[in-house]
């Protein structure tokens, strides 16, 4: 018997929107307003009328189209490579036996228990000893591949592709490469979407890592480069106006994003439940 859901889910789910909604409508408020009033009690509620004024403020006091090219670069590298590399590393696990191939997962989910913060001095010292500080493959290097990434394709492939379909390639003499080519990634790519979207949105919003390995250098991304707007210059006081319009100007390519890839998005969700 089909029901369908009635006022308290239409209720919930409302309420879970407008929660997340709010960070960015905020976000917008204190931006289109004065610095000015942006310090004063009570806070304001709705928009002003000098967003405009305070974005062009944000592109004369730090170099944004070079921080956003170097985003777009570092987040672009970051998400390619991880899908690559996840989904061979998760085609692995999933699909082909070999020794100590349970073993070696547990360690992959294992790393994911050690926070990533504790590699962070470890891996600034060694990047100092190779040179790489201050450039964007410093900040792109650590997100070649992710634990989770793997785990997560992982998952999906252990039920996406039936064993006989493989065995059927390999029968029609397909090499393990193109069997992963032809087979495992036509059946991955609704996971390769959501997989390769998240992890554009966690390079793009990361903030420490850059912060660190960028420190002295020309070369910025977006969060280091909104860093500098946070002091009013002369002024010694938060220019909370400034800082959150350049939020939102960073924030205009991620939601571009996840409108181009939203359908691929709730197709993966939706394939994920229907298996289950």
């Amino acid at each position: 018997m089909n029901r369908r859901p009635g006022f308290l889910v239409y209720g919930l789910l409302v309420a879970f929107l407008l929660g997340s909604v709010f960070p960015l409508y905020w976000s917008f408020v204190i931006g289109s307003v004065t610095s000015q009033r942006a310090n004063q009690t009570p806070l304001p509620l709705f928009p002003g009328g000098h967003f405009l004024d305070n974005a062009r403020r944000v592109f004369d006091r730090i170099d944004f189209w070079s921080a956003l090219g170097n985003s777009i670069i570092v987040s672009g590298v970051a998400a390619v490579s991880v899908v690559l590399f996840s989904t061979l590393a998760g085609y692995s696990f999933a699909k082909l036996s070999f020794r100590g191939s349970n073993a070696l997962m547990v360690f992959v989910v294992l790393t994911m228990a050690i926070p990533p913060q504790l590699a962070l001095i470890p891996l600034l010292k060694e990047f100092s000893n190779l040179g790489l500080t201050g450039t964007r493959f410093a900040v792109a290097l650590p997100w070649l591949v992710t634990a989770f990434g793997v785990f997560f394709m992982r998952q999906y492939l252990v039920n996406a592709i039936p064993d006989e379909l493989i065995d059927a390639a390999r029968v029609d003499g397909c090499s393990m490469l193109r069997t992963f080519w032809t087979v495992a990634v036509p059946a991955a790519r609704p996971a390769m979407a959501i997989l390769g979207l998240f992890t554009f949105m966690q390079a793009w919003t990361d903030f420490m890592w850059p912060l660190l390995v960028l420190q002295g250098s020309n070369v910025q991304t977006l969060q280091t480069a909104l860093d500098q707007l946070k002091i009013a210059p002369g002024q010694g006081i938060s220019d909370m106006a400034l800082l959150q319009a350049g939020t939102i100007l960073a924030t205009v390519p991620l939601l571009l994003l996840f409108i181009a890839t939203g359908r691929h998005l709730v197709t993966g969700i939706m394939q994920g439940a229907v298996k289950g």
